[in-house]
């Protein structure tokens, strides 16, 4: 074999024996960030918020003596709908899932109509003010809604609103976030498009129903599903101007059947309870999750 043949092979073999060392260095520095920096916090993160509702599930099919015993069981020996069945004749969960729905589905959907139009007017409409009202809503973003509950009770009862769906739906049809929101995702899009519109003789309403709706579909669906959840888990408002069992919602009426079913032996009755308030929610967020990382990134760029 030849000096000339020989020379290539071995420049080959150094190569070979080189650049393993760096590739896997490369490697390691590159997997550790991305474990400790993104997979293990995540790992924690979905640990702390499913394994408590894994329990509430799980033990809603256990017996007490499951529930209330030093011998832990993760699974329920037998399982049982005894607590659902148990919780629904102890509380009007048909009734109380009704009123949540309407007023969920009347609240979420004048609140989202609200936050269109508002943003919309705050992008598009030239009016007086405009900056100024904007900075309102950023303040008001700012205050918690517990601030506004005397005031508003005060006003909900001296109008007869009390034991009523409109005074439990209307104080809360202002949301600040969905039109900030929205307003931000409307600013991302090209004015030109609603020059030419404009030009075409489209109006307002038709700009924004044609035109503007469609383009930020994304954004919008991330405004209801933060609505629905909301509105269909608001707990305190409907606490306070309703008295009467026929118009207590979901979230209301899980206190209801507390205070019916109170000590240890109530634990199975209230995970029950509690799954019936949550499988919707989950249902409404399975269905619309797709549109969370979207909207919430939409007009990010803009200035």
């Amino acid at each position: 074999m030849s000096l000339a043949t020989m020379k290539p092979s071995h420049e080959a073999e150094a190569a070979r024996g080189a650049t393993p060392r760096p590739a896997a260095t490369g490697r390691r520095s590159s997997v550790l960030p991305r474990i400790f920096g993104g997979y293990l916090p995540l790992t924690v993160v979905v640990l702390v918020v499913g394994l408590p509702l894994a329990w509430m599930v799980l033990s809603s099919f256990k017996q007490v003596s499951e529930i209330i015993t030093l011998n832990l069981r993760v699974l329920p020996q037998h399982w049982s709908f005894a607590n659902y069945t148990e919780a629904f004749r102890t509380a009007p969960f048909g009734r109380f899932f009704l009123n949540s729905v309407i007023v969920t589905a009347v609240g979420a959907t004048l609140k989202v109509l609200l936050a269109i139009h508002t943003a919309y007017a705050l992008v598009f409409v030239r009016f007086p003010a405009k900056n100024v009202i904007f900075v309102a809503l950023l303040v008001a973003l700012m205050v918690p809604p517990q601030v506004a509950i005397l005031p508003n009770y005060i006003l909900i009862a001296g109008m007869n609103g009390l034991n009523t769906y409109w005074g439990i739906i209307v104080p809360s049809l202002g949301t600040a976030f969905g039109t900030f929101l929205l307003r931000q995702s409307f600013r991302s899009l090209p004015i030109s498009m609603l020059e030419a519109a404009e030009v075409d003789g489209a109006g307002h309403l038709a700009r924004l129903w044609r035109m503007v709706v469609p383009v930020t579909a994304p954004s919008i669906a991330t405004v209801a599903l933060v609505t629905i959840v909301s509105e269909w888990n608001e707990y305190i408002w409907p606490l306070i101007i309703t008295t009467d069992p026929n118009l207590m919602t979901l979230p209301v009426g899980l206190t209801l059947l507390q205070n019916n079913e109170s000590g240890p032996a109530g634990y199975g009755v209230l995970m029950a309870g509690a799954v019936i308030v949550i499988l919707p929610v989950l249902a409404v967020f399975a269905f619309l999750q797709r549109y969370i990382v979207a909207g919430l990134t939409a007009g990010s760029s803009s200035n």
